[in-house]
């Protein structure tokens, strides 16, 4: 079986916003999905299990922090780190905005490739160590359960056991009388 690869979600309306991200993160050999706006960014967040998103803060219709604050509400998809990229809301009011709708980091476009590298790797090894602890807790489970299974059975093989040996000294008796 090949090595598991985490998905991060990559939203921004202008698609030529995505291809410095995308080519940022490539040597992370994970799975980039693109979406262009925020409600294709919440559609895909219900049918997809992501390790972590890039979120433009400036989008027309539905801007990032509306996105993000739908994304934390929402039980399946509240713990996915979001990372806020914009690069003209630069005030403390808008970092602790985005602070406060969840974000787990707010960037500034033109930003540093390697940071930004550095800190999405660091959400993606988060992710793949827990989808790990969530295998071998299912496997556990799986052991677990094999035991109980073979426990019970093994009751039953001696409970058949102690009753054909009350049974035996019956059957020779009854093949030593004389009919």
């Amino acid at each position: 079986m090949g090595r598991e690869r985490a998905t991060s979600l990559l939203v921004d309306d202008r698609p030529e916003n995505l291809l410095a991200p995308e080519a940022i993160l490539e040597p992370l050999a994970q799975n980039l999905i693109r979406a262009n706006s925020g409600p294709e960014a919440l559609k895909m967040v219900l049918v997809e299990d992501f390790a972590m998103i890039l979120l433009d803060v400036q989008m027309p219709g539905m801007n990032g922090f509306e996105v993000a604050e739908i994304i934390k509400s929402r039980e399946k998809s509240r713990t996915i780190p979001i990372i806020f990229l914009s690069a003209i809301s630069k005030e403390d009011a808008y970092v602790f905005k985005g602070y406060s709708m969840g974000a787990v980091d707010y960037v500034f476009k033109p930003f540093n490739p390697d940071v930004l590298r550095s800190k999405v790797a660091v959400f993606v090894d988060l992710y793949m160590k827990q989808r790990q602890i969530q295998q071998q807790g299912e496997l556990l489970r799986e052991s677990q359960k094999r035991e109980l299974e073979l426990e019970h059975r093994t009751s039953l093989l001696a409970a058949e056991a102690r009753s054909a040996a009350r049974l035996s000294p019956m059957h020779e008796d009854l093949h030593r009388r004389p009919i």
